[in-house]
């Protein structure tokens, strides 16, 4: 089953989920109360830290929750912040305790988008490349289900001060080469 974020990034053939990490959880928990499909699909569009470039399309498995405080020791958390599905299982571990973590590709997930190009270089020492402000919520509510889950995203800006105009300014684009890529194998 294809699920997306909704709004401006809605696709014909997947279900809308909500914006940010609160409104996804709800929403996806809400779903998966009474329907239990056999695997997860998110996508939708994400930032790059500077790895990727803008229309590279990722596929990723993996998840991070890391504010950007986190880089300057100005804040700490006691919940697991990394994410992980392989093999239709779900496991949530420490940043710094990745033993057991794929070496794919890393989506950080937060409310707030980061608009710092100096912060990239923090998340690039940690093998993070991409920013999605939903996909650890979606990997997070599929581990609780059981659920086998998977995300493919389309880069459309870099984290940096230009990150809001060049999203909205490739964002059209990108959701229509994020859909032929999709649609692609269905036809």
């Amino acid at each position: 089953m294809f699920i997306c974020a909704g709004e401006s990034e809605s696709f014909d053939f997947a279900k809308s989920m909500g914006i940010g990490m609160v409104d996804m959880a709800m929403n996806l928990s809400r779903y998966l109360e009474n329907e239990k499909p056999p695997f997860l699909m998110f996508i939708g569009t994400a930032g790059s830290y500077g790895i990727h470039h803008t229309f590279d399309i990722v596929h990723s498995k993996t998840a991070t929750n890391i504010e950007n405080s986190f880089f300057n020791a100005k804040a700490y958390t006691p919940i697991d912040n990394m994410i992980s599905a392989y093999e239709g299982i779900v496991n949530t571990t420490s940043l710094f305790n990745t033993s057991n973590v794929s070496r794919e590709t890393i989506v950080n997930s937060s409310n707030y988008i980061t608009t710092d190009s100096r912060l990239s270089k923090y998340y690039l020492e940690n093998g993070i490349s991409l920013e999605n402000m939903e996909f650890f919520a979606v990997l997070r509510v599929a581990k609780e289900f059981n659920i086998p889950v998977s995300g493919v995203f389309i880069v459309t800006n870099y984290c940096n001060k230009n990150a809001h105009r060049d999203f909205i300014t490739n964002h059209k684009e990108a959701i229509a080469r994020l859909s032929a890529y999709i649609k692609e194998p269905m036809n």
